[in-house]
């Protein structure tokens, strides 16, 4: 449920927001709203740009998760992992700047690096289970485990086995399971009759209409992609753009200046722009630094100016290319019908 939150004048020179671009302080102001009394929240990017979004369908999730990344890189979130393996986050400044009348208890795990001994939901007070911290979700595990569980928790005592092919798909999910678990497989056990039949099933297996591609087809809440089976191919970003100027650069340019041309470069390859072209304006304004502002007129420079002046005859073959006017060698026969 959101609140009516405090936001002090000084939140607008503070040095740690000005670090993080403009979405993202939005995304924080609005994360003020919507944590609890304790400044917690929950870690999930798609929640966050359906509340703080709902009506700037651009800024989807992929670009909320960047948001939050900023924001965590510049210390005024910390997101953790709660005692119950679920991700959260919390505000590190809360309560330095909000005052709370009468705060309700908090129903979320709390954070062990700043909050340790505070009222955890989950544990009814300290917390007790506290897990790991992890700057980054865990995905997988990191090593292998030395006892392995069944997947399932399949009983030990084998069931009945229906038959026909459901019988057969049973079998080959719990062949899956044994190799999965590193017990024997029962290739080499004794057959209980389902391998083969005299007759053959009435169901036939549906054919696809098309190739399988591989890949995940879950896709993420505001992808603009039609179908999550192929990752898109990899573009040039902004950061490596603007990474090229200033590695070409005597000195190291000022950061206003690199964080202003990033942002110029972000719009340009949100416009359509191609990356030549974008390269080729950083590279004249690397040899003619002036303000950053001036990069987006350079870039178009770039685009449209031809060798051979205003009439570029290769685009337009009816207009005669630009000739230097030159004194005739003899007048008298150059202007005979005007003398």
């Amino acid at each position: 449920m959101a609140r009516i939150r405090t936001v002090k004048p000084e939140a607008f020179f503070s040095e740690s927001l000005a670090e993080v671009t403009v979405e993202a302080e939005r995304t924080f102001f609005g994360l003020l709203t919507q944590a609890d009394d304790h400044g917690r929240h929950r870690d999930n990017a798609a929640i966050i740009a359906g509340l703080l979004w709902p009506l700037r369908a651009e800024h989807n999730s992929v670009k909320v998760e960047d948001d939050l990344q900023q924001l965590a890189n510049a210390d005024l979130v910390c997101r953790y992992t709660g005692c119950d393996g679920r991700r959260y986050l919390h505000i590190v400044t809360w309560f330095e700047h909000q005052k709370i009348d009468k705060p309700s208890q908090s129903r979320l795990p709390s954070c062990s690096r700043h909050h340790g001994a505070d009222r955890c939901a989950p544990c009814k007070g300290t917390c007790t289970k506290r897990t790991e911290e992890s700057p980054t979700p865990t995905r997988g595990l990191a090593e292998d485990s030395p006892n392995a569980p069944r997947a399932l928790d399949l009983p030990a005592k084998p069931a009945v086995t229906p038959p026909g092919h459901a019988g057969q798909a049973l079998a080959a999910q719990q062949d899956a399971f044994d190799e999965m678990a590193g017990t024997p497989s029962r290739a080499g056990a004794k057959s209980a009759g389902q391998d083969a039949f005299a007759e053959g099933s009435p169901d036939l297996p549906r054919s696809l209409g098309e190739g399988s591609a591989p890949g995940s087809r879950i896709l993420d809440p505001g992808s603009s992609s039609p179908t999550g089976r192929t990752a898109p191919a990899a573009t040039v970003s902004a950061s490596q753009l603007v990474g090229e100027y200033v590695a070409a650069c005597d000195e190291r340019p000022p950061s206003d200046v690199i964080g202003h041309l990033g942002r110029i470069t972000k719009k340009l390859l949100g416009e359509g722009i191609t990356p030549e072209h974008i390269r080729a304006g950083l590279q004249n304004f690397a040899a003619n630094p002036k303000h950053p502002s001036v990069l987006t007129s350079m870039v178009n420079e770039a685009m449209n100016t031809r060798a051979g002046g205003l009439a570029r005859p290769g685009n337009r073959p009816n207009v005669p290319a630009h000739q230097a006017w030159t004194n005739p060698a003899n007048a008298a026969a150059a202007y005979a019908e005007e003398l």
